[in-house]
């Protein structure tokens, strides 16, 4: 099978000849601990959404469409000194971050945030400036070099990038978490307004693409969970974002994607069936530290595809640890269909290189 037709069959709960293997990443310091443990230091790990070769993960394509600001917000120091800079970055939030101890891009904890750019619906008018579907570098200037690319591709292809659209995602970076959770009863009004003109850029913003591109999958990044459970209630979830997810869906769907996954860390179950009921197909990345089992989940859902589900924590804690992760989680599921087993999250600092190698091994053993 190509890793295409492998993907599909697996979401499909089809039988296929192995499971699909996937990873999302590693800390910035994960890497600088491994190029010293024995991994080359060369310039080639990239996006490990788009495979990782060295590492032998498989390819997925994604056809990144800039549905950001355009254009995006100067970026702006506003404070410096030798531990934490504060500044206003492209998306118009300002964040102050702990400089020590940053890697190929990645600090050691989250940037605090401190502002953002809309506070009301003067500043939301505003801010839709910056969203004009007909953008001409909205598309690249390669893209019809990439359409013709994609026509005969042997792997899986997803319309935009990973981790580029959601519309509660989308809420939380114009208001921020905080704002926002006020908001759905201060004014669930402009709440609506706001994710629908999201859905109506995004409507348009893709049309050229579906109708140039066969698309294998589409995914929200929401992110509206932590470890107590969703950020937003089932009832708020139904009134203001069920019908939209629908209209984007249903869109989506006519013009051939199948299948619509859904990527939130904590812990979302609350969610679930409205996810279901809205036509989500696939959610991911299935927390453990949040208690989001893959085993529990298949019993309870049966019909919805998940990914992720193996506890990063496990992978530090030797080989005896990672066995018995990887079996106690792939070995129940992997000839029921529906399950592409990943860490639930990117390799931390914590992980060696050691531990890296062996997962990998362990785990391209019991995908069949």
């Amino acid at each position: 099978m190509t890793n295409r037709e492998r993907l599909l069959a697996v979401l499909n709960f089809e039988s296929v000849d192995r499971l699909p293997d996937y990873e999302l990443g590693a800390w910035g310091q994960a890497y600088m601990r491994w190029f010293g443990e024995g991994l080359p230091e060369l310039d080639i790990y990239g996006d490990w959404f788009d495979g990782e070769p060295y590492l032998g993960l498989e390819r997925r394509g994604f056809a990144k469409i800039n549905v950001g600001l355009l254009p995006p917000f100067e970026y702006e120091v506003l404070e410096e000194d030798e531990r934490y800079l504060t500044a206003r970055g492209s998306s118009g939030i300002v964040t102050k971050a702990l400089k020590e101890g940053t890697a190929r891009g990645t600090r050691w904890c989250m940037d605090q945030y401190l502002s953002h750019p809309v506070t009301d619906r003067a500043s939301f008018t505003e801010m839709k400036k910056r969203y004009n579907p007909a953008h001409l570098t909205r598309y690249s200037i390669l893209w019809d070099e990439w359409v013709r690319i994609w026509a005969t591709r042997d792997y899986p292809l997803c319309l935009l990038g990973n981790g580029t659209f959601g519309l509660y995602s989308g809420l939380r970076s114009w208001v921020g978490t905080e704002n926002l959770s006020y908001l759905f009863y201060d004014d669930p009004a402009l709440v609506e307004e706001m994710i629908e003109f999201q859905t109506e850029f995004l409507l348009g913003t893709v049309e050229r693409a579906l109708g140039e591109v066969d698309f294998d999958y589409f995914n929200f990044f929401e992110d509206f969970a932590g470890k107590g459970g969703p950020l937003l209630s089932p009832q708020i979830f139904r009134k203001l974002f069920l019908p939209y997810y629908q209209r984007i869906i249903e869109r989506l769907a006519q013009a051939g994607i199948k299948h619509f996954w859904l990527d939130s860390d904590g812990d979302p179950r609350a969610l679930i069936p409205l996810m279901l009921e809205a036509g989500i197909t696939c959610l991911w990345p299935l927390e453990a530290a949040s208690d989001m089992d893959p085993r529990e989940l298949r019993k309870e859902y049966p019909t919805l595809a998940l990914a992720g589900g193996i506890d990063k924590r496990e992978i530090a804690k030797g080989r005896a640890a990672i066995d018995r992760e990887l079996e106690s989680k792939i070995l129940p599921l992997r000839d029921r269909g529906g399950f592409v087993p990943h860490l639930d999250h990117t390799f931390q600092p914590d992980v060696s290189y050691d531990s890296l190698q062996y997962y990998l091994e362990k785990k391209r053993e019991l995908l069949g």
